[in-house]
């Protein structure tokens, strides 16, 4: 470890002591002062940047140079606390490069392929993308009346998957400073230094709503258009716009996934079919009751964050009654779209069944409104609109048939 008489420190920034080109610290201790008193943090070398974790929180002191040049540079400006006066740092180890990787860690091929793997589904919000193509597929198997076709799904899964991900990513790049202050969301890529340059992730994500758009709009352009739609209503209108303002931000904000049922129906030609536009009815209405639970569970970190969302502005208990007044005509929703002629009994009776349990998880947590109901809850929706999705896959091949 070095001396104290090591230590470096400026008003602004902060420069390390000059290296080995072939030797880099494996961690760095740095110390800021700032109006709320003294933060003290390690940082340790991880993915070709160098970031700290406190608590549970990072604070984004990022490496600005690249591997091999001996004075890095921490601009604070990039740190949580913006009132910073001093930031002071000094080596702890030294630790051997094995590689050159030009500006990344050498680490093993099985560790780097994990992170990296680890890294595009947190960044592209994969698991979310997947709930709303299963979406897009209900829709075109509700569009077709059963089985669309392989050169559908396929133009379902591509054109609408690269869409999504692409509105997921610049979603995450413009709140990625937020999303620094929130314990739900401060391990993301953006935020943690996993990537040290955001700004490609904009031109990325431009690029992968543009090309599917451009591509369908040859031969498909209500396709094209509701791609389009998707993008702009979750990215402009809810993340843009909406969400720092006003506390129906996610409630306008769920017409994204029905963009994404009217996308299914739109690859089949029939988006104008009262089945798809039920089904994309019905995820506009869950939305709220999926999303509002989760933020219930995550109040405190919406309050941090400074975000209008509904469950940081009113008591949890008044909250947990703004969720039943949408999953009662989610519920509908689910039990009226049993009606259309392309589903029968083997949607219409498990589908009354889970909307019943649905309600009854909203109501006990109305009677008790606590974190472990509010979770229940929130995983019970997302249960609910699964199953609901698989049994239209079923009864609309069945019927088909």
């Amino acid at each position: 470890m070095a001396s104290s008489s090591d230590l470096i420190s400026a008003p602004y920034e902060t420069e390390m002591p000059a290296l080995s080109a072939s030797r880099w610290p494996s961690a760095i201790k740095i110390a800021a002062i700032h109006d709320s008193g003294c933060l003290s943090v390690t940082v340790r070398r991880k993915s070709g940047v160098i970031f700290g974790r406190s608590k549970g929180m990072l604070h984004s002191f990022l490496i600005s140079s690249s591997w091999g040049k001996s004075t890095p540079k921490i601009p604070t400006s990039r740190c949580l606390y913006p009132s910073v006066k001093k930031v002071t740092m000094h080596c702890m180890a030294n630790e051997p490069l094995t590689k050159d990787l030009g500006g990344a860690k050498a680490i093993s091929l099985r560790q780097d392929w994990r992170a990296f793997l680890h890294m595009i589904v947190v960044l592209f919000k994969l698991r979310v993308v997947s709930l709303l193509l299963m979406a897009a597929v209900g829709g075109a198997f509700l569009g077709a009346g059963g089985w669309p076709g392989l050169w559908h799904l396929m133009l379902v899964l591509g054109a609408g998957g690269l869409a999504a991900s692409g509105a997921a990513s610049l979603n995450q790049y413009l709140e990625r400073h937020k999303d620094g202050a929130m314990g739900r969301t401060h391990k993301r890529p953006l935020v943690n230094g996993d990537i040290p340059n955001p700004q490609w992730v904009l031109y990325v994500g431009t690029l992968m709503i543009i090309l599917p758009v451009l591509a369908t709009w040859t031969f498909n352009p209500p396709l094209a258009f509701f791609l389009l739609l998707g993008a702009i209503i979750y990215v402009g209108v809810y993340t843009i716009w909406l969400k720092p303002r006003t506390l129906l931000n996610i409630i306008i904000g769920g017409a994204a996934g029905s963009a994404a049922v009217m996308t299914g129906g739109a690859a089949v030609g029939a988006w104008r079919d009262p089945g798809v536009i039920v089904l994309a009815l019905l995820i506009f209405l869950w939305t709220p009751t999926h999303f509002w639970s989760l933020a219930i569970l995550y109040r405190d970190d919406y309050v941090r964050a400074d975000v209008p969302m509904l469950p940081a502005k009113v008591t949890a208990h008044e909250a947990s009654w703004w969720v039943l007044s949408h999953t009662l005509p989610t519920g509908l929703a689910a039990i009226g779209l049993g009606l259309v002629p392309a589903l029968g009994w083997l949607y219409f009776i498990p589908t009354a069944l889970l909307t019943i349990d649905l309600l009854w998880r909203n109501i006990r947590l109305i009677r008790q409104t606590t974190p472990r109901n509010a979770k229940s809850l929130f995983l019970a929706s997302n249960i609910y609109l699964t199953i609901l999705l698989f049994l239209i896959f079923a009864d609309t091949l069945l019927r088909g048939i």
